[in-house]
């Protein structure tokens, strides 16, 4: 028998008692109420700061696709997010931020169980602990689990649609792998039946990831096209019944209002698994986007503020890009790759706030002082050296994130996208967030008869980039309605048409899913999209090579 401490290299365990040598101790962390007794406490355990920031460090190097929770919910995803770990000052603190939030916690302690690591923390400003879970494994189930409940959540569907629909023939459900229609095991799906008439049936158990219940209406769609196909001549295919867990389709909701109602009807249920209760949710009207707008920070003060770590990084690497991601920070990046940031630090003792530079290219982050000025100089190097398109294609440095390389290229020659945009007023990695998902619009920019033009980005091929655009565009088309942007500092100066936004989805012609063209038919008409596929080598040269838009014949389709 080892305590979690023990395991770390903390304390030790007494094998003629059986009980741990701390014993005679109030349960440690729940002392942390006291801000005098931890340390003291800590330091009878040999736990100090530079321990549990070890700790924390050596598990996080090899989790940069980890989840860190707090109380269940997901705040932070280090494929996006970022991070540094202090172990100094007598306490150990852990800061997580991204484009959506920003969280600083004290770590009091740490249990590691498998793939997660469990670390009680102390939020500023309370005494109650809470618990921070870093998850490496997203979905940590095994493989025997996640059949399991996939075949179990089948059965139940299937009892719950005989009981609610016992005037229509259920045909048998399946949640089998078809790659051929781009179907895995994750969803059930099935066809309801009368007579000549039939719903494509498609339900997600309350198992499985957010992400895999986000993306249901897109496999929803899919599934029926290919039950419409299937069926040709022998049934009229209405339209998707779509079956998810309760509280948890916000997402859903938001695109299933912007699908075709003309061509499909299209229902939503909640199933409760416990009770076998199904609850249908009617579907909202297309205004009912609840979203709200970051104000556009003022570049030129920003830019005065951060003259300092500017000239320090533009002396190791002229051509870095610099973004202003709020009036108290800015990104340095190389062709779109972040490798460091300056924010406005607050001075120990005082009022005045001071800028500091962090750097790392990949989640872990760390402030640039003496000690580490090497470091930071050789990785800005190294970056610079291989990100540039005759760049060696095997360095991670020229493979990481290239959607952000695209989007950095698109910034600095936007009419090679489309001549009709108006190239003064363009605007990446806009925030505009909302209660279900995050929404950072790729590029937001304006043609040159002032109508508004969204821009969704993808280096690589990615099934859901059509309901992806649609995110963005109706938070967009939200907003314009409400007249935000300009209230907001964008686009000054410039008047706007009162047209609803432009789509327009970019990707590399060779890496558009095939999928999109049927997802896209689905799309209610009015929202005018293109579809741009550019060359291959788009790092050498953006250039748009076809363009597709919707054709008016396709929602001509009567049910």
């Amino acid at each position: 028998m080892t305590s979690r401490l023990e395991g770390l290299g903390i304390g030790h365990y007494s094998r003629s008692t059986g009980e741990h040598a701390r014993r005679s101790y109030p349960p440690w962390p729940y002392v942390h109420a006291s801000q005098t007794a931890p340390l003291e406490y800590a330091k009878l355990l040999g736990v100090t700061p530079q321990n549990l920031a070890s700790t924390l460090e050596g598990f996080l190097s090899g989790s940069s696709g980890a989840l860190v929770r707090e109380d269940g919910a997901v705040l932070f995803d280090l494929t996006e997010a970022k991070y540094s770990i202090s172990g100094e000052s007598n306490k150990c603190l852990i800061h997580f931020w991204s484009e959506e939030r920003n969280l600083v916690r004290r770590v009091l302690d740490i249990e590691s169980k498998g793939e997660t690591l469990r670390v009680t923390v102390q939020k500023m400003g309370q005494s109650k602990p809470v618990r921070l879970e870093i998850c490496r494994e997203r979905d940590p189930r095994s493989a025997s689990a996640k059949k399991s409940a996939r075949a179990a959540y089948q059965r139940i569907l299937e009892r719950v649609l005989k009981k609610k629909f016992p005037d229509l023939s259920l045909m048998k459900l399946s949640h089998s792998v078809d790659l051929e229609h781009s179907f895995g095991p994750i969803y059930v799906r099935g066809l309801l039946k009368r007579g000549q008439s039939a719903f494509a049936v498609l339900g997600v158990n309350s198992q499985e990831l957010q992400s895999s219940v986000d993306a249901a209406l897109t496999f929803g769609i899919l599934w029926l096209d290919a039950c419409r196909a299937a069926n040709a001549g022998r049934l009229v295919v209405e339209g998707l019944t779509l079956f998810v867990p309760p509280g948890s389709s916000a997402l859903v909701r938001d695109r299933i209002t912007h699908l075709n109602p003309e061509i499909a009807k299209w229902r939503r249920y909640e199933v409760d698994e416990r009770s076998d209760e199904l609850k249908q949710i009617e579907i909202d009207d297309h205004g009912n986007v609840k979203t709200r707008l970051v104000r556009c920070a003022d570049d030129e003060n920003v830019l005065r503020r951060f003259g300092g770590p500017i000239a320090r990084v533009r002396s190791l690497m002229a051509e870095a890009e610099i973004g202003a991601l709020s009036a108290a920070e800015i990104s340095f990046r190389c062709h779109g790759l972040e490798f460091a940031r300056s924010r406005m630090s607050a001075q120990p003792g005082n009022f005045h706030s001071t800028p500091e530079l962090v750097f790392g290219a990949g989640p872990a982050q760390r402030v640039l002082n003496d000690s580490n000025l090497e470091d930071f100089e050789r990785l800005a190097r190294s970056i610079g050296e291989v990100r540039h398109a005759d760049g060696p294609r095997e360095c991670r440095w020229w493979r990481l994130h290239p959607e952000r390389w695209l989007e950095s290229l698109v910034m600095k020659d936007i009419c090679a996208i489309d001549d009709g945009i108006d190239p003064r007023w363009r605007y990446s990695q806009v925030p505009a967030f909302a209660a279900a998902d995050r929404a950072m619009i790729d590029v937001l920019t304006v043609t040159r008869e002032g109508r508004l033009a969204v821009l969704e980005l993808k280096a690589n091929e990615d099934i859901h980039l059509p309901l992806q655009g649609i995110d963005y565009w109706a938070r967009v088309a939200w907003h314009h309605s409400q007249d935000d942007f300009q209230k907001f500092g964008y686009f000054p100066g410039r008047e706007l048409s009162s047209e609803s936004p432009l789509l327009m989805m970019v990707a590399p012609a060779l890496r558009v899913h095939p999928a999109t063209d049927t997802v896209l038919r689905y799309i209610d008409p009015a929202i005018e999209w293109m579809l741009l596929g550019i060359d291959e080598r788009w790092r050498k040269e953006l250039r748009v090579v076809f363009r597709k838009r919707p054709s008016r014949l396709q929602f001509k389709t009567a049910v």
